[in-house]
């Protein structure tokens, strides 16, 4: 169920938003001329569900810069591990498929921001319109199940701090700012691992002079220090990206 979404009230211009998401920024002028007057300016509190397991999925989520949500398997203990983080650079929801949608995995915000949203029926119509619509959003899809697969090898080989280095850089890349506002308990989740290992690993990684910690805030200090104590995962994800999805990048809006 959605929680906490909030239409903005007035509208901002859509035009500035689309240039924040690196999905809809990479739009031909035509395809983006299909989907721009159905965009909704939302604000995303954090801790907002977009979509919990079982729901008919019914919009599809850009975030704008500085918002990010997590894909989160929850188990039957309660316990919880992320599988993908989502931020600028796509989208969240609906992708691929059309008329029934159940979600598989809770869509949480994880650094509440503004995005866009789009109904998917809105959506559907656009991609049997466009082939080139159609070809953007399964290449978007090719590149997510990437990252998912990945998170599957890297939470299975490699060690905690490896792990955490990896997503502390995909969060940097996500919110696009040094400083990232992000609790332990928010990380620990995530990474699936108490508070108190998480907690080490931090001090570790401060100690060595890559972030700074605060209560509620992480800063990127050394963000090549970091890439160094990272695993492979990062560079691999990235580097499918690059090759899949070249165009998706930060780029004004073509009039």
């Amino acid at each position: 169920m959605v929680t906490n979404i909030k239409p903005s009230k007035p509208r901002p211009a859509v035009g500035l938003e689309i240039v924040q998401n690196r999905l809809l920024a990479s739009l031909l002028p035509a395809d983006r001329a299909l989907i721009e007057p159905h965009l909704e300016f939302v604000e995303l509190a954090q801790g907002t569900s977009l979509f919990e397991p079982g729901d008919d999925v019914t919009h599809t989520y850009f975030p704008s810069a500085g918002t990010m949500v997590s894909f989160v398997l929850v188990m039957r203990d309660g316990r919880a591990v992320e599988a993908a983080t989502i931020g600028r650079e796509g989208a969240v929801g609906g992708i691929v498929s059309s008329g029934f949608k159940p979600a598989f995995a809770r869509a949480a915000v994880q650094i509440p921001g503004s995005a866009l949203r789009l109904g998917l029926g809105q959506l559907d119509e656009a991609k049997q319109r466009s082939a080139t619509l159609r070809d953007l959003f399964s290449r978007y899809a090719d590149v997510l199940l990437a990252q998912v697969l990945q998170s599957v090898a890297c939470n299975a080989r490699h060690s905690l701090q490896e792990r955490c280095c990896r997503w502390l850089l995909t969060v940097h890349d996500r919110v696009a700012a040094d400083q990232i506002a992000l609790t332990q308990e928010a990380l620990s989740e995530m990474l699936g691992v108490q508070r108190t290992t998480l907690t080490a690993i931090a001090r570790r990684l401060q100690a060595k002079g890559f972030i700074q910690y605060s209560r509620g805030r992480i800063l990127i200090k050394d963000r090549p220090g970091l890439e160094r104590e990272s695993c492979e995962c990062y560079d691999a994800v990235s580097t499918h990206w690059e090759r899949v999805l070249p165009e998706v990048k930060p780029q004004a809006v073509t009039q």
